[in-house]
């Protein structure tokens, strides 16, 4: 018998959910299998694509499947909200994505190196893989050094304990303690998790072995607003633990600024040169990029992270105008 089927009672499996109908079959089919019968949470949060019909189909196959309707709809709330409904006796909760790919004998993998590595939370690696010409671009340009800065779980090394990944394995009574994902933060919730769980002794460890794959935006506007999304929570979790950016997280904030004094070119050419000089910098390593990789898709990948720059930057410095973010602190989750 595998580890997973001897320890999945420990195990409570989270999915938070938002109209991800192509994508719940062959994860749930998946989930199945490898969770070795331990309980798996579908919190949707009001899908309107068909995703509730899958879910009901499959809950009438299999007894371990649950749907729980998520009424604030972000993913931290139904995390939440799964945990204080159904992890009364579990050791481990299972954070998994809708819209990610994972490895055969994943949850067993993470127990096996929780326990190997004495870790209160595993995180993992993550891969951008495209599809159409977009993603493709999109994945060079987050696999890639311009796209991430050289971020540990953005690219697959060598197993050490961190102070943030991809989430995964959770011990769910340190989950508890520390109350849970921060609900008012729909972004970088689980940066700003870990700043919690490691302020309460918890260890982290980054597993490569188990790295998952991600499935980058699909146009432009989406791939935009999504990293806006992301430097606000950046910055919003910053402000509440009074923490300081590192440099690759500072660089993008100076392209809101480029493009702030862009205007000004018309009274003298210097103006234009900050804007100028990024652009010329980006598009050249998608070119380069792209002649790495022989795709033409992956040659533009230096616009990709264009965007992914301006919104991450012009998210950051937005939410700095922003009222303070509130309390730092969270009261322990109570399970129900």
């Amino acid at each position: 018998m595998s580890s997973a089927a001897l320890r999945a009672d420990d195990v409570l499996i989270v999915i938070p959910c938002l109209n991800e109908a192509s994508n719940l079959p062959p994860l749930l089919d998946q989930l199945i299998v490898d969770g070795g019968g331990a309980d798996i949470v579908v919190a949707d949060g009001g899908s309107t694509d068909g995703s509730l019909d899958i879910i009901a189909a499959y809950r009438r196959r299999y007894r371990n499947i649950h749907a729980l309707p998520n009424p604030r709809r972000i993913q931290s709330a139904g995390v939440n909200l799964a945990v204080t409904r159904m992890g009364h006796g579990k050791t481990w909760l299972l954070r998994i994505d809708a819209h990610c790919d994972y490895p055969q004998g994943y949850m067993a993998g993470l127990l096996a190196s929780a326990e190997r590595r004495d870790a209160t939370s595993v995180v993992v690696p993550m891969i951008t893989r495209g599809q159409d010409c977009f993603q493709r671009a999109c994945a060079q340009a987050q696999n890639s050094l311009i796209g991430t800065g050289g971020s540990p779980h953005r690219h697959v090394g060598e197993g050490r304990y961190v102070d943030h990944g991809h989430h995964a394995l959770m011990r769910i009574d340190l989950f508890l303690q520390v109350g849970g994902y921060r609900e008012a933060q729909s972004h970088n919730e689980d940066a700003e998790l870990d700043l919690r769980l490691t302020a309460a002794g918890g260890r982290i460890w980054l597993e490569p072995s188990q790295a998952i794959v991600y499935h980058p935006r699909k146009t432009a506007g989406a791939l935009l607003r999504q990293y806006f999304k992301y430097g606000e929570g950046r910055a919003r979790t910053m402000r509440l633990h009074g923490t300081k950016l590192k440099p690759r997280q500072a660089a993008p904030l100076l392209v809101p600024v480029a493009l702030a004094v862009l205007p000004f070119a018309l009274l003298h050419p210097i103006f234009a040169m900050p804007a100028l000089g990024w652009a010329v910098i980006c598009l050249v390593y998608g070119l380069l990029l792209g002649l790495k990789a022989r795709s033409i898709c992956a040659a533009a990948s230096g616009f990709a992270a264009m965007l992914m720059h301006l919104g991450w930057g012009s998210g950051y410095l937005w939410q700095h105008l922003q009222p303070n973010p509130g309390d730092r602190q969270l009261p322990a989750l109570i399970p129900e």
